[in-house]
């Protein structure tokens, strides 16, 4: 009975011989995103910008876990750029199986000195850019690697949303003693409107690709511990039930369960990983 249950469990979580695609996968979460589903026997392709390293990266997962993976170097904003990534994957490994959306610009307003960050003083490039990269380019890659898998009747979309598409910023966290209100840094308005979109595109995927077999979900994480000024931890900490913000590698349970065929009847949901912060 034992060796029965164990076979099952391993079963709807393995990933052997599937094709992962991770945007902005040398980045902090990426890369652990892509380590969790190499670790299940997936091959993992990390895209991201040439100074990220997306090819050192990868070949950091192959030393780790064995299974063959692949860095690319790709803009997700141009079009063009992702054609060019989809011909050398499809080159390498023949297939795609799994996308995770999970580059965005995301700076960090918790070091403060952001005035510029305020609604009144947003730049417009700033904007155009955020826009570009979170949600431009989760649409793009959904359209040419989702269009691929569609294709083939099978397949998983996983975007990375936030717990602020869900909750709007509690700007307090970031205001700094002493400073005009004029001048206090916050959240900035991009990353808000980026992730609650990215929430709309995933209910639009999931019943747009539903006769093709392409499940898309979306999960919401919280706040990552990532040496942040103690102030901010301090603040940030009395915001969350659980008292904490979460470890890098404490989102690969929930990505190894929507790109597995355990989440096999699960498509259009939003996941929310917060530590409890958005139930208050």
């Amino acid at each position: 009975m034992s060796d029965t249950r164990s076979s099952r469990a391993a079963e709807l979580f393995d990933l052997h011989d599937r094709v992962a695609i991770i945007t902005g996968g040398a980045g902090l979460l990426g890369y652990h995103h892509g380590a969790i589903l190499a670790s299940a026997g997936a091959h993992v392709v990390l895209l991201d910008l040439e100074a990220a390293g997306p090819k050192a990266r990868a070949n950091q997962l192959m030393d780790e876990y064995g299974s063959e993976s692949l860095g690319v170097t790709c803009d997700i904003g141009c079009e063009a750029s992702l054609q060019n990534a989809r011909q050398e994957i499809l080159a390498k490994f023949g297939r795609i199986d799994i996308l995770i959306n999970n580059a965005a610009n995301n700076p960090k307003v918790e070091d403060g000195n952001m005035a510029w960050s305020r609604l009144e003083n947003f730049p417009l490039e700033v904007w155009d850019a955020d826009i570009r990269v979170g949600l431009t380019g989760a649409f793009l890659c959904s359209r040419i690697f989702g269009t691929e898998m569609a294709a083939r009747k099978s397949g998983v979309i996983v975007n990375v949303a936030s717990d602020l598409a869900v909750i709007a910023p509690d700007q307090r966290l970031y205001r700094v003693d002493g400073l005009p209100e004029d001048q206090q840094p916050v959240k900035p308005v991009t990353y808000s409107v980026v992730k609650t979109g990215l929430l709309g595109l995933t209910r639009y995927l999931a019943t747009y690709w539903s006769d093709a077999n392409v499940r898309v979900n979306a999960i919401s994480p919280g706040g990552v511990f990532n040496h942040q000024p103690e102030v901010f931890l301090s603040r940030i900490k009395q915001l969350i039930p659980m008292g904490r913000m979460a470890e890098r590698d404490e989102y690969q349970g929930a990505i190894l369960f929507l790109c597995s065929d355990a989440s096999s009847y699960m498509t259009g949901a939003n996941l929310v990983i917060d530590g409890g912060r958005s139930c208050l």
